[in-house]
């Protein structure tokens, strides 16, 4: 885990350990990215499985090792609601990078991240990624939208 300077607002130390652990994905470092998730987190993510409950360091350092160089990213439409120990962040992410095989990466989803402060300090407790799908019967993934 990475240093963290103290912010002034949970708004500062929100956005802080958001950007902090943003750096550890784009790194593609599972050990740090994961420093900022609860231990009893629950992620709902875009690969299976449907639910995965705590840290999957393994998992997630797995997947990383698929990205040939930084994960790239940006977000979009980023909305946060912060209570007394508990928020939540929404927004649209977009992943971009090379796979190890090769392809090329060019996609936006949705992402929802519940937060909870423990000890003074703000994590990851609930995180969920979607994409759209084709309401035609086909149930094709919409890998293509763009806000």
């Amino acid at each position: 885990m990475n240093d963290e300077k103290a912010p002034t607002s949970d708004d500062e130390a929100i956005a802080a350990m958001l950007m902090m652990r943003a750096t550890a994905i784009r790194e593609r470092n599972a050990k740090d990215a994961l420093s900022y998730d609860a231990e009893d987190s629950v992620e709902f993510s875009l690969a299976p499985p449907l639910v995965h409950h705590g840290k999957d360091k393994a998992g997630l350092q797995a997947w990383c090792d698929t990205w040939d160089g930084p994960i790239g990213g940006e977000v979009e439409d980023a909305k946060l609601t912060i209570g007394v120990d508990v928020a939540f962040w929404s927004g649209l992410v977009h992943m971009t990078g090379t796979k190890t095989e090769g392809t090329n990466v060019d996609l936006w989803f949705r992402q929802t991240l519940g937060l909870v402060k423990r000890n003074g300090r703000w994590l990851v407790a609930h995180q969920h990624e979607s994409v759209p799908f084709a309401m035609d019967g086909s149930g094709r993934a919409l890998l293509d939208l763009k806000p």
